[in-house]
């Protein structure tokens, strides 16, 4: 009974403790909040100011050099990277999870309008399609910058008989792509819940478009998917060098093909490269996981060794 009374003194002096940590921390929390609200009103007054400064410079009148001054000036503003920083975990998850659905959306607005391109010749709505490419890349990271300059060529390609003949393929592939994608997402999404609960990604993460380390885990199923597609580009680089030795070929069918064919071989060698080194990964800690499994076991064998040598002698 003494021993029991001296742990239960102990544990209300910890308790008493814990209650002091715990005050400090809600005065701390509430003093974040405060200044929280500080920096959210402070954005609000940034946000209004600025709107006054872009109407007054919408009613100077624009010369040549105003005009090269404001470039810069928006050229500075789109580089520059914004640092964001969610304190609230449940906003993480929020924000993260509607990041997720918006990528999600798009994907689906990309598989109607190829769709319709496929089946409805209308300009505008192919050069709105193709815009929409340019668009969506800028939020992945994987070759970023090379599929960008490729959906803008794919922009200003001209309305020829090269565009004709290429256009339904073109549709096809990129009906064959938001299928993929969606996949991808799903698949992607449930690598990173589980990777994120065994702590080997941070909780801030997101989906990202290509293939990466990470994702050979139950990579079977995508695995056919995604070589289907590095086939359909490699297959577009070819219809697009047939098509450059037709009379009308403008430089956008060479470079394009070009273009397809290094997608090709980028994809396909970076896939390809990281299965043998997962391989070892996945025998590696197979082996450190038996291997823990048994010293585990071999500890808890000498702790009830141990208890049952105590309990002999009280």
């Amino acid at each position: 009974m003494t021993e029991v009374f001296d742990e239960w003194d102990e544990l209300n002096a910890d308790f008493k403790e814990l209650e002091t940590v715990n005050k400090t921390y809600l005065k701390h929390l509430e003093d974040l909040t405060g200044h929280q609200k500080k920096c959210q009103e402070q954005i609000k007054h940034q946000k209004y100011r600025m709107n006054i400064v872009v109407k007054k410079l919408d009613k100077i009148k624009k010369t040549k050099e105003n005009e090269k001054e404001l470039s810069e000036l928006q050229n500075n503003i789109l580089k520059r990277n914004v640092n964001v920083s969610i304190l609230n975990k449940e906003d993480k998850f929020k924000y993260k999870d509607e990041y997720e659905k918006f990528k999600l959306i798009l994907s689906g607005i990309c598989f109607v309008m190829a769709v319709l391109n496929y089946f409805i010749h209308f300009r505008a709505l192919e050069l709105s399609y193709i815009f929409l490419l340019v668009w969506i890349k800028g939020w992945w990271r994987f070759h970023h910058f090379f599929s960008t300059v490729a959906a803008g060529i794919l922009l200003i390609w001209p309305d020829n008989s090269t565009w004709m003949a290429f256009r339904h393929q073109f549709a096809l592939f990129n009906i064959y792509l938001s299928v993929v994608q969606f996949l991808q997402f799903r698949y992607q999404r449930g690598a990173l819940y589980r990777l994120k609960a065994l702590g080997e990604r941070h909780n801030m993460d997101i989906t990202i478009e290509g293939f990466h380390s990470w994702m050979f885990r139950g990579l079977s199923f995508l695995y056919p998917f995604l070589f289907a597609g590095y086939m359909f580009t490699l297959y577009n680089a070819y219809t697009l060098y047939l098509l450059s030795y037709y009379p009308d070929a403008t430089w956008h069918v060479r470079v394009l093909c070009a273009m397809f064919c290094i997608l090709f071989l980028g994809n396909t060698a970076t896939a390809i490269g990281v299965i043998p080194s997962k391989f070892n990964e996945k025998v590696k800690l197979q082996y450190k996981i038996m291997s823990e499994r048994l010293s585990n076991q071999l500890l808890n064998r000498d702790n009830d060794d141990q208890q049952e040598l105590e309990k002999k002698e009280h």
